[in-house]
């Protein structure tokens, strides 16, 4: 471990490194990147699964130390697994249970597979935002008996209120896109992760920086010494940063480091 990088600093993924514009994270945001690497520990925080194949190669040119994947329920440090946490059981029987039947799809993909009930919303989401469905759906009664650390929620917003109030366990922080959210225990978040790797390195919450733009964002950005909501964010996560930077496309991660004297 290398004790004399002295800070943490910590990215989401979707429209905080990876625009969605182009699907490729600017080469400003790589270039910040690189400058800090010598005195600060690069940390990916996402609600993907940065394993999965279909998150294949995202993380690659970032090359972080670590990784808060699935909204803090599983953590590599490289190759090294240092923390998961899977959902119960009975928990995921109660969730499939309740959206059968309903206008919005629930469940998850991993590898090639998605398992979701209500499909066909899946399907129109994906119609819609790429002009093709290319998925391999397989049953969502196989989830019970598979390690589920996070699922997803494929519908309208509105929907949302319903699944919290009859789940009171559960988080559903929309998507940046609010075509969707994610399902998420309570006591998870990319900040438990955040906390997770501070013990791991040996640093103080202080010595934090953490960027974000959605609401699965939020916990983060209170808890690092310092949060960065993009331009391109949510109102309540500007609300909650410290400090507000330019959009994705518009060198947002370049002009808050500069702006923070990282780099």
């Amino acid at each position: 471990m290398d004790n004399r990088k002295d800070k943490l600093v910590s990215f989401d993924m979707d429209m905080t490194l990876l625009n969605h514009a182009d699907f490729k994270i600017p080469q400003s945001a790589l270039r910040a990147i690189n400058r800090m690497r010598n005195h600060c520990y690069i940390v990916i925080a996402t609600g993907r699964d940065l394993d999965a194949s279909y998150s294949a190669g995202l993380a690659d040119p970032v090359r972080p130390d670590a990784i808060i994947h699935l909204n803090g329920n599983k953590i590599t440090v490289g190759d090294e697994l240092i923390f998961e946490h899977c959902i119960d059981r009975d928990l995921v029987i109660r969730l499939l249970r309740f959206a059968e039947g309903k206008k919005f799809a629930l469940g998850l993909t991993t590898g090639s597979e998605d398992y979701y009930v209500n499909p066909e919303y899946v399907v129109r989401q994906d119609e819609v935002r790429f002009g093709i469905s290319e998925r391999n759906f397989c049953d969502p009664w196989k989830l019970p008996d598979m390690p589920v650390r996070t699922m997803a929620y494929i519908g309208d917003e509105r929907f949302v209120p319903e699944i919290e109030a009859a789940f009171p366990e559960l988080k559903l922080p929309l998507f940046s896109s609010r075509m969707g959210a994610d399902v998420i225990e309570k006591k998870a978040s990319k900040a438990e992760g955040l906390k997770r790797l501070c013990a791991y390195y040996g640093l103080s919450l202080a010595d934090t920086v953490a960027f974000g733009d959605s609401m699965n964002d939020i916990e983060i950005i209170r808890t690092a010494g310092i949060g960065v909501a993009m331009g391109n964010s949510v109102d309540a996560l500007k609300e909650a940063a410290d400090y507000v930077t330019a959009p994705v496309g518009e060198d947002g991660v370049w002009k808050a480091c500069e702006h923070l004297g990282l780099i």
